[in-house]
């Protein structure tokens, strides 16, 4: 008996033939082997929402592969990720082989597991289950509504605002929020507020109080308004005397935050390593999918798309054995802490993000990962031991200090136990001191404090901090919007289409960003509205839970969706009024966003068609500069022009002909394309300036490199040739260029063949 096993990964599969032995054939799907194709009608409404899927081109290959290996085998074993995308990927990978007849007789069976150890993966395959036809379901109702929002209202941008732009589902709402919050902090207007920090001395030392009441009544934060009222309760601070009134001591518990899920990885990456989403998760992906570990490839944590904070009783077991014998017993709770997942939708059955062995301690990796891959598993590691050792005790102490009807208040707090913050403490999102954050000497009722100095403190009201990463995922996840999985993309998608800029790693929107949002709003308050959004995603976990059909709840949407379309295809494109008239018609002028960025344009248009960029936006030139190269098309001399991405050349005899050509000519590396055979890699610039490799067969063979192609074979597996890769931290590597082999090796220690 033989069985094919398809998992997504190349890395996976070797280790995992190696576990499952003779027997079994495994081989990588490499993600998704079939899509919607790249043209409107994929999913047709008028049909009842049938799909049309189509292979992707460069995975034909590897269903052949599969395809080949099925005809020898009897058994389809999918080990896709355990996910509603990998369940999709199983299913797909079956359709395609029943509709090329090759499951005949044959068994299908679907295994999932959380983490590629031995144990796991024998455990998974001794139970194998079939594919989850409700997941499955539930991915195809996301795609479609990502594609029937993508593909209508994107068009609908390029005739209303500019082309070139595009809408999503989940990112509007996030760039709405983010647009939300930069007006939020436009519009403030700080108000003024002062303090009184009062330096205070008892018998057995000083301290710091500040002033919290007056004749009994506490404060408020706008009590004293400005520096003269500071300054006269300053004086009479100086003049009165002062008795400790009551001290009030309690002790408090601090208990661990919960393992990870996938969301709080990616805000505590942020945070503390300084991570985006998306590095978080290509470094969590390799840390799941094996790392070389003494000659041995091993996955040094469980699956990193979860939404569940359970812990398997193997690694509790093995957490408190840690903890015990690391820092001791008064370190270990009496019995382990469970936590309780707050996701309607959870798979309990899945567990957080943790070490697949919490013995393999972050000091015993530090020569099999590289820096940034340590960080992050360092990260897991100390969060889910710590998850599980005993609450910190801290004792408390408020003092009320009075005199002359005035109350000062001191507040600190000593560490008595540190427990799990002897490994580990969360970190914030803004970096503020804690009240009670110091330490107070020891002080009795009735004592006399003497004042030593009054400082008035003046302070102004500040709005809400612009988005990072971390609150931004955190925003949405407050609202319910998106899944963990989703979030990485989701914030990436609005920096490559260039809605927002990152200052200080903060979200600023772009102006196409704000105009994309408020056209948005204005016409689809539905697709932006972070209820409405939520309430979406609700209805595809129900589809996951097979309490609804897929096909209803894209019906539902999908009326008054396409309502608000026809609407907005007849509204007014967005403009920006002023108060100037048009030099020629007489007519307000507006202001529009075009190509170049905005400009003046008359309301009175088409009959007036009077423009004018603004001050300080781009233009193209208004004189046409000749360069030495003629038009290889009509002969013509080449002009150089300005364009959206920079310069460029094109034909002088525009319009008649339309040559155009890029201003630096490629230079051929001489190294045969492996995708055709028959053209070779041309050094060429992208548009934003960046260096690529390109086939010259182009555009029949649309192959692309971003590293620069080495004319030397993978001594791992035989590829044709290997890519050069320079970085400020790794320095110069040599990577194969072929997918999913994984060869690399810096080039300084490198012996060349």
């Amino acid at each position: 008996m033989s069985a094919v096993v398809v998992v997504e990964s190349p890395a996976k599969a070797k280790t995992i033939e190696k576990y499952l032995g003779k027997g079994y054939k495994v081989l990588a799907s490499y993600g998704h082997v079939r899509a919607f194709p790249k043209k409107d009608g994929s999913v047709d409404p008028e049909a009842n929402f049938a799909i049309t899927y189509e292979v992707i081109p460069d995975k034909k290959k590897r269903l052949d592969a599969i395809a080949n290996a099925l005809k020898r085998a009897d058994r389809l074993i999918l080990a896709s990720d355990p996910d509603r995308e990998g369940e999709a990927i199983a299913w797909h990978v079956a359709e395609v082989m029943r509709e090329r007849g090759l499951l005949e007789g044959k068994t299908v069976q679907r295994v999932t597991f959380h983490e590629i150890t031995k144990k796991a993966i024998t455990a998974a395959f001794a139970h194998p289950d079939t594919i989850n036809s409700d997941l499955v379901d539930a991915q195809q109702a996301r795609s479609s509504l990502d594609y029937l929002v993508g593909f209508t209202l994107s068009p609908l941008l390029w005739r209303k605002i500019r082309s070139g732009l595009s809408a999503g589902r989940v990112q509007s709402v996030a760039l709405r929020l983010i647009c939300e919050r930069e007006a939020h902090i436009r519009a403030f207007k700080p108000k003024e507020y002062w303090t009184i920090e009062v330096g205070c001395r008892g018998g057995k030392g000083g301290f710091s109080a500040r002033l919290h009441a007056e004749n009994g009544k506490k404060l408020t934060k706008f009590a004293v308004a400005n520096g003269k009222e500071a300054k006269a309760m300053a004086k009479r601070i100086e003049q009165a005397d002062f008795t400790v009134a009551r001290v009030t001591k309690k002790q408090a518990k601090q208990t661990p935050p919960p393992p990870f899920i996938t969301s709080t990885l990616q805000m505590e990456a942020a945070r503390k390593l300084g991570f985006t989403a998306r590095k978080t998760m290509q470094l969590a992906q390799r840390l799941y999918e094996g790392i070389e570990v003494n000659g041995e490839l091993t996955g040094l944590i469980t699956y990193m798309r979860t939404d569940s904070v359970t812990l398997s009783d193997d690694a509790l077991s093995e957490l408190r054995t840690v903890i015990a014998e690391r820092f001791g017993a008064d370190y270990l709770p009496d019995r382990a802490r469970r936590f309780k997942t707050k996701s309607k939708n959870a798979q309990e059955a899945h567990e957080a993000i943790r070490p697949s062995s919490s013995a393999r301690t972050p000091e015993s990796l530090k020569m099999s990962l590289d820096g940034e891959q340590w960080r992050l598993y360092n990260l897991i590691w100390q969060r889910t031991v710590a998850c599980q050792m005993a609450a910190a005790i801290l004792d408390q102490v408020s003092v009320d200090i009075c005199g002359d009807n005035l109350t000062l208040r001191a507040t600190g707090s000593t560490l008595r136990f540190a427990g799990f913050r002897k490994l580990y403490t969360e970190g914030r999102d803004d970096n503020g001191k804690e009240e009670g954050d110091r330490l107070l000497p020891p002080l009795e009722e009735g004592e006399a404090i003497a004042i030593e100095s009054c400082t008035p403190n003046q302070h102004f009201t500040e709005p809400k901090p612009r988005f990072s990463e971390a609150t931004l995922v955190k925003e949405l996840e407050s609202h319910g919007i998106g899944r963990p999985s989703t979030y990485a993309s989701i914030l990436n998608v609005l920096r490559t289409r260039e809605y927002v800029e990152m200052e200080r790693r903060r979200f600023v929107p772009t102006e196409v960003g704000e105009w994309v949002n408020k056209f948005l709003v204005a016409n689809f308050e539905d697709i932006v509205n972070p209820g409405f959004t939520a309430a979406v995603e609700d209805k595809l976990d129900a589809v996951a839970r097979g309490e609804q059909g897929w096909r209803p709840l894209l019906a539902e949407f999908w009326q008054p969706f396409k309502a608000d379309v026809d609407k907005a295809a007849g509204a007014e494109r967005p403009v920006e009024a002023t108060a100037e008239q048009c030099p020629e018609c007489g007519k307000p002028l507006a202001i529009k966003l075009g190509r170049y960025g905005k400009f003046y344009a008359c309301t009175g248009y088409p009959k007036c068609k009077y423009s004018r960029p603004l001050e300080g936006e781009s233009k193209a030139p208004a004189e046409v500069e000749l360069s030495d190269e003629k038009c290889d098309k009509c002969g013509a001399p080449m002009a150089i022009k300005h364009g959206r991405y920079g310069k460029f050349l094109g034909c002088s005899a525009y319009p008649k002909c339309k040559n155009i050509q890029p201003l630096e000519k490629p230079r051929d590396t001489g190294i045969t394309c492996p995708e055709c055979g028959k053209g070779t890699f041309l050094e060429k610039k992208s548009r934003r300036g960046k260096v690529f490799y390109s086939c010259s067969g182009y555009p029949k063979c649309k192959n692309a490199l971003w590293n620069k192609p080495i004319d030397r074979p993978c001594p791992e597996c035989g590829a044709p040739f290997v890519t050069e890769k320079v970085t400020k931290r790794n320095g110069t590597e040599h990577l194969c260029a072929s997918e999913g082999c994984g060869w690399k090796v810096k080039v300084e220690t490198e012996e060349m063949a």
